[in-house]
């Protein structure tokens, strides 16, 4: 079973990622740039250094992905009110709107799959991805709320 698992996952995500994908080259971007892109959107004001966290990848990665969009208007970056050597990242109006034509056809795909299940079915679907996420990594998934609080 967990073979059949791993193929049909492979599937769901080649198919999931392909309109993004497509989106990203016209720009020339790449995935690294869409998960940038998301996570900025996702919690603006975030710092550098809790993106680089969420991402695991390493602080040069992280540099020139980021450079390339701040120089194309994605996203602006903004010292701390308290304390100026942090970076805060936020979207710009370039950036949300391009997050949301990215998220669109996205969410359109998890919608259409959503609608054919049981509606009893679909906290499973959460709980299975909130489940193959690192221990580790539980209570950033509560942070970005994309997980319900434990009680």
């Amino acid at each position: 079973m967990p073979i059949d698992i791993m193929g049909l996952f492979f599937f769901a995500y080649r198919d999931f990622v392909r309109d993004a994908d497509a989106l990203l080259e016209m720009q020339g971007f790449g995935r690294a740039h869409h998960r940038v892109i998301y996570f900025v959107n996702l919690r603006p004001g975030m710092t550098v250094a809790d993106l680089l966290d969420i991402l695991r990848i390493t602080k040069q990665s992280l540099a020139r992905v980021l450079r390339q969009l701040i120089d194309n208007g994605y996203v602006a970056q903004r010292h701390g009110e308290t304390d100026r050597r942090q970076r805060l990242l936020f979207p710009t109006e370039k950036g949300r709107d391009f997050f949301e034509v990215l998220s669109a056809t996205q969410a359109r795909r998890i919608e259409a799959a959503f609608a054919a299940l049981p509606e009893e079915t679909r906290e499973g679907v959460r709980h299975f991805f909130a489940e193959m996420t690192e221990r580790s990594d539980q209570q950033l998934l509560r942070s970005l709320r994309l997980v319900e609080p434990t009680s």
